[in-house]
C-alpha cells in the first residue's frame, strides 16, 4: 500500500516561511489531485490549497492567497506547500491527501488517502 508523509513543519516566528513537503511512496502522486488540509487545536479539519494531477487547477482558501504557493514536482513524486507570511493562525497540524479524478475538492470526505501530518507553530 502506497503512503503519504509530509515533512518540513516547525517552529517559526511571526512573517517567517516554511516549505512543506508531501511525499509518496508506493503510489505515483501524479495520478492524483492532492490537497492540503490543516486542524487547529479544537476546530474541524479545513481546507487550505490543492492542485489537480495535471497542474492545471489550482485552488487556495481565502486566508492564505497570496501568501501560500502549492506546487507538484513529478520527477521527486512530492507536492510542496510554500507558505510565507507566516500569522499565528496558521498555527496547526497540516495533512495532505490525495483524490481521484480531477477536481480540487475542499472538503475531506473526497480525498482517499491523508498523510499523518506535520505540525507548523508560528509565535507571535
Amino acid at each position: 500500500q502506497g503512503q503519504l508523509v509530509e515533512s518540513g513543519g516547525g517552529l517559526v516566528q511571526a512573517g517567517a516561511s516554511l516549505r512543506l513537503a508531501c511525499a509518496a511512496s508506493g503510489r505515483a502522486i501524479r495520478r492524483y489531485t492532492i490537497g492540503w488540509f490543516r486542524q487547529a487545536p479544537g476546530k474541524e479539519r479545513e481546507f487550505v490549497a490543492a492542485i489537480t494531477s495535471g497542474g492545471g487547477t489550482i485552488s487556495y482558501t481565502d486566508s492564505v492567497k497570496a501568501r501560500f504557493t502549492i506546487s507538484r514536482d513529478y520527477a521527486k513524486n512530492t507536492v510542496y506547500l510554500q507558505m510565507n507570511s507566516l500569522k499565528p493562525e496558521d498555527t496547526a497540524v497540516y495533512y495532505c491527501a490525495a483524490k481521484r479524478g480531477i477536481y480540487p475538492e475542499r472538503t475531506t470526505v473526497y480525498y482517499d488517502y491523508w498523510g499523518q501530518g506535520t505540525q507548523v507553530t508560528v509565535s507571535s
